[in-house]
C-alpha cells in the first residue's frame, strides 16, 4: 500500500512539474523584463485625425454615465468621439449614456450576443465613418485623464495596437478585491510591461486597448469567444502585428467584491483561457516548428495556468519523494513570490497589497474548488452575462 501511494505521488509530482514548466519559463521572462527600465521605441509617424472611443455595454444603466464622463474629461486633452454600443439591452443603458453626453448606437441581434460581436459591429461602422483609431473601454470602468492623449501618441509613434494599464477601481471593497488588485498588478502591469521591454507583443487585456484602422484592415476583428481579447491578440500575433504597452496611463474597472459575481467572473475568464489552449496551442506549435520564433512567448503565456492553480501544482511537486522534483517545486514557488512582489512594486501597490498575500493559501484552495465551474465555462458560445458589482445588491434591495 505504501509502495503504491509513493508511486502515485511520484507520478502526480512529475505531471505537476511538467504542466507548470511552460508557465515557470513565462514568469521568468516577463518578471525580468518587467523590472527593467522601459525600452524607448520609435517607428514611422502618422497623424490621427479622427479618434473614436468605443464603450460596449450590455445592461449597464447604473454605471455607464461615470464611464462616459471620464472619457469626456480625457477628450479635453485630445479630441475624440465617445460612442456607446448599447448591445441587446433590456434596461435604460442607452438613455443614461445619451444623458451623459455620448453618442449611442443601439444594437439588437439575439442570435449574435456578446462583447466580441458588439465590437465587430462598432469597428466596422466607425471605420466606415472615417475613424482612423479606436479605443475600447468597458462600461463599468473609468479612465485616467491622460488616457486618450497617451494612447493616441503611441499609435502616432508607429504602434499598430496599444494596451494601457488595467487596474482595480475598488481594491478596498473587500479582501477579495484586494487579492484581485494584486493579481491584476501582475497580469495587467508587470507581464505586459515585461513583454514590451523585450520587444514582444504586450497582449490585449479586453479593457483599455486601442487599434489603428489599418490594423483592423490587416486583422479584422472576428473574436467572439468568452475571452475575445485573448482570441484577437493571438490573431494579431499571427498576422505579425505587435501590441505595445502604454505604461503612463490606465483604465480602472470595478471588480465584484463578493458572492456570485466573483465566481461568475473568474469562471468566465479562466474557462475561456482553457478553451483557447485547446483551440490555439496546436496552431502555435505548428507555427514554431515552421520557424516562427515569435510565437514561442504567446504559447508560453497561453500555457501559464492561473497563478492559484500554478501554485497548487508546484506545491504538489515540492511534496514529491524525489530531490529533483522538490527543487523544481521550490524554484517555481520562489519565482512566483518574486513575480508577485515585483508586480506590487512596479504597479504602484502598497503595504495593504503585501499584507493581502497572507491570504494566498486560502485563495489557492478557493481556485482549486472552482475547477468544476471553470471547466463548465470553457464553452465558445457563452452568453454575455453582466457581472454583479460591489454594492449593487444593496442598492437593488
Amino acid at each position: 500500500m505504501n509502495t503504491t501511494w509513493a508511486a502515485t505521488r511520484m507520478v502526480l509530482a512529475v505531471l505537476a512539474a511538467f504542466v507548470t514548466l511552460p508557465g515557470t519559463l513565462e514568469l521568468l521572462v516577463v518578471t525580468l523584463g518587467g523590472i527593467l527600465p522601459r525600452r524607448r521605441t520609435s517607428g514611422p509617424r502618422r497623424i490621427l485625425r479622427h479618434l473614436a472611443c468605443v464603450i460596449p455595454a450590455h445592461d449597464e444603466e447604473h454605471g455607464i454615465a461615470r464611464c462616459v464622463e471620464s472619457l469626456n474629461l480625457a477628450a479635453m486633452a485630445r479630441t475624440a468621439e465617445v460612442t456607446v454600443i448599447a448591445d441587446n439591452c433590456s434596461d435604460q443603458t442607452a438613455a443614461a449614456a445619451r444623458g451623459a453626453g455620448a453618442r449611442v448606437i443601439e444594437r439588437s441581434d439575439p442570435s449574435r450576443r456578446g462583447k466580441g460581436y458588439a465590437l465587430e459591429f462598432a469597428f466596422e461602422r466607425l471605420i466606415a465613418e472615417g475613424a482612423d483609431a479606436l479605443f475600447v473601454v468597458d462600461a463599468d470602468s473609468r479612465v485616467a485623464p491622460n488616457f486618450i492623449a497617451e494612447m493616441a501618441a503611441r499609435l502616432e509613434a508607429g504602434a499598430g495596437a496599444v494596451q494601457c494599464r488595467y487596474l482595480v477601481a475598488n481594491p478596498g471593497a473587500s479582501l477579495r478585491t484586494r487579492m484581485m488588485n494584486v493579481a491584476l498588478l501582475a497580469f495587467n502591469v508587470l507581464r505586459p510591461r515585461g513583454r514590451d521591454r523585450w520587444g514582444l507583443s504586450a497582449g490585449i487585456l479586453g479593457n483599455g486597448f486601442g487599434l489603428a484602422a489599418n490594423t483592423l484592415a490587416a486583422a479584422p476583428y472576428r473574436a467572439t469567444s468568452v475571452v475575445e481579447d485573448l482570441e484577437y491578440h493571438l490573431s494579431l500575433v499571427g498576422a505579425g502585428i505587435d501590441v505595445r504597452f502604454v505604461d503612463r496611463t490606465a483604465v480602472y474597472g470595478d471588480m465584484p467584491a463578493e458572492g456570485k459575481g466573483v465566481r461568475t467572473q473568474r469562471a468566465r475568464w479562466e474557462g475561456g483561457r482553457l478553451l483557447m489552449i485547446g483551440a490555439t496551442a496546436p496552431k502555435l506549435v505548428r507555427g514554431i516548428l515552421r520557424g516562427r520564433g515569435r510565437l514561442v512567448e504567446p504559447l508560453l503565456d497561453l500555457l501559464l495556468l492561473p497563478l492559484g492553480l500554478h501554485v497548487g501544482l508546484l506545491t504538489m511537486a515540492l511534496a514529491a519523494p524525489h530531490p529533483g522534483l522538490r527543487l523544481c517545486g521550490a524554484a517555481g514557488l520562489t519565482l512566483v513570490g518574486g513575480h508577485v512582489v515585483s508586480a506590487i512594486a512596479v504597479g504602484g501597490g502598497g503595504w495593504r497589497d503585501l499584507a493581502a498575500l497572507a491570504m494566498a493559501p486560502f485563495y489557492v484552495v478557493w481556485k482549486i474548488c472552482m475547477l468544476p465551474s471553470i471547466l463548465r465555462a470553457s464553452r465558445r458560445h457563452s452568453p454575455w452575462v453582466r457581472t454583479e458589482r460591489a454594492g449593487e445588491r444593496t442598492q437593488q434591495a
